[in-house]
């Protein structure tokens, strides 16, 4: 009967679509027939907010989305707020009751293998664009920069002497980036390259276009897709997923994740654990490749 009388409140005077209309009830009646199913004395009118996360972990078990769980949670507050001002009940037993945090997307990364491909057998020849390329992909790649950091980049920023980058993050926030050798050659060359060149230089940048200037964002983040779409068939080819592919594989050979959180330049320890929960999903997968009772 309440059931009824809300249905009607929301197709007469809240003018809801007859598809949000179907959309509460089917959760309403689902959530009574639970109330039933717990005890035989319990109503829709007695229900308490226990009876409720009750039915929210029922639908959990059952295999429910988070994002569906809400919305049949949203359907049952609704409810008991029309009830409520109503009076047809006493409480609101609903109001207090939170549903399951959306799971977080896994940040995707481009496979140890793939990048190798890249930088080794895609990149091989030394011409000057080819040369370019490859050294800003090895950049993101070995340091795990974000875009806005590798174009603000300039040459007094690379110390070859000590091996590392100063870089300047979100908010002017600066830290000191260690690279390999390989980087180091890699730099060494793209500079000797572009110095050489016929290029009027424009501007103190490390990354310079063809004229001279500093490189944009939509410049390198079309450079990164064009190079990252020749090994890899990921839907996100971007700096960012470099970023992901540099944390991962660290990770995965040893790095602490202290240490890599200083080096993304992290604020939180919470925004790098993400990367445990890629590097445990490889695991799970080399797990069930390899064991043979899995």
């Amino acid at each position: 009967m309440m059931i009824d009388q809300f249905l009607n409140y929301l197709r007469y005077e809240r003018n809801r679509s007859p598809r949000t209309v179907q959309l509460y009830e089917e959760n309403l009646r689902d959530f009574e027939t639970y109330v039933q199913g717990v005890d035989d004395c319990l109503s829709l009118q007695t229900a308490d907010a226990d009876v409720i996360r009750g039915w929210v972990e029922h639908l959990m078990d059952e295999g429910k989305k988070p994002t569906t769980v809400n919305l049949g949670l949203s359907a049952v507050r609704t409810f008991y707020r029309y009830a409520l001002a109503r009076k047809l009940v006493e409480k609101d037993p609903a109001h207090a009751v939170t549903g399951p945090k959306k799971s977080k997307p896994l940040p995707q990364f481009v496979r140890e293998s793939e990048m190798d491909t890249l930088l080794d057998e895609k990149l091989s020849e030394d011409t000057y664009n080819n040369v370019r390329a490859r050294t800003i992909l090895l950049l993101f790649y070995e340091t795990g920069i974000r875009l806005a950091e590798l174009v603000g980049l300039n040459d007094e920023d690379v110390d070859f002497e000590m091996m590392q980058l100063k870089v300047t993050g979100k908010r002017d926030k600066q830290r000191i980036v260690p690279f390999g050798e390989e980087l180091a050659q890699m730099l060494r060359c793209y500079i000797g390259q572009r110095d050489e060149s016929e290029v009027t230089r424009q501007s103190p940048a490390l990354f310079l276009t063809d004229k001279g200037e500093r490189v944009s964002r939509s410049q390198v983040q079309y450079l990164v897709k064009k190079h990252l779409s020749e090994v890899t068939t990921l839907k996100k080819r971007s700096p960012h997923v470099l970023r992901h592919s540099f944390a991962t594989a660290m990770l995965n050979n040893g790095a602490g994740l202290e240490s890599v959180k200083k080096l993304l330049g992290h604020e939180s320890l919470n925004t790098t654990e993400i990367y445990t929960h890629t590097t445990f999903e490889q695991l799970k997968r080399v797990y069930n490749d390899a064991h043979p009772r899995a």
